[in-house]
């Protein structure tokens, strides 16, 4: 391995973003890069990129399509932890259990809309933040 390629594996490593103030910035719904810049306008309105830093948020048409299947886990995980746990402690007739997670799974991804955007596009920076410079040039 040549020293030049050395130095360059060693700054990407030091460049690469660090997964918790990553998280944490998608939990409060602001920029993966800068964890200043709001994610969006209004609360299905999602802005184009960081108003701070520039970053844009969707890198491609479909890019969040992924999110899709995070608000999906999320849905079915708490329905169906949520199901069990009621039944065992709760003694909910199956109807009303039925009734009650019917409506949390109609209203939940509604609710948590902004919030799986936010996981997917912190996830997707931490495995390409998109900050090299050939890649700002192609862009």
């Amino acid at each position: 391995m040549t020293a030049a390629r050395g130095a360059t594996r060693k700054m990407k490593k030091a460049n690469r973003p660090r997964i918790f103030p990553v998280l944490r910035s998608a939990l409060l719904l602001k920029c993966p890069r800068c964890g200043a810049g709001a994610l969006f306008d209004g609360f299905f309105r999602m802005c184009r990129e960081c108003a701070r830093c520039r970053l844009v948020f969707e890198r491609e048409q479909g890019f969040f399509v992924g999110a899709i299947y995070v608000n999906y886990v999320f849905t079915v995980v708490i329905a169906i932890a949520g199901f069990f746990l009621l039944d065992h402690y709760a003694k909910l007739s199956l109807p009303r259990q039925l009734a009650l997670w019917g409506a949390f799974a109609i209203f939940f991804p509604i609710v948590f809309f902004r919030h799986s955007r936010s996981l997917w596009l912190g996830v997707a920076y931490l495995f390409d933040p998109g900050d090299e410079p050939w890649l700002r040039a192609v862009r």
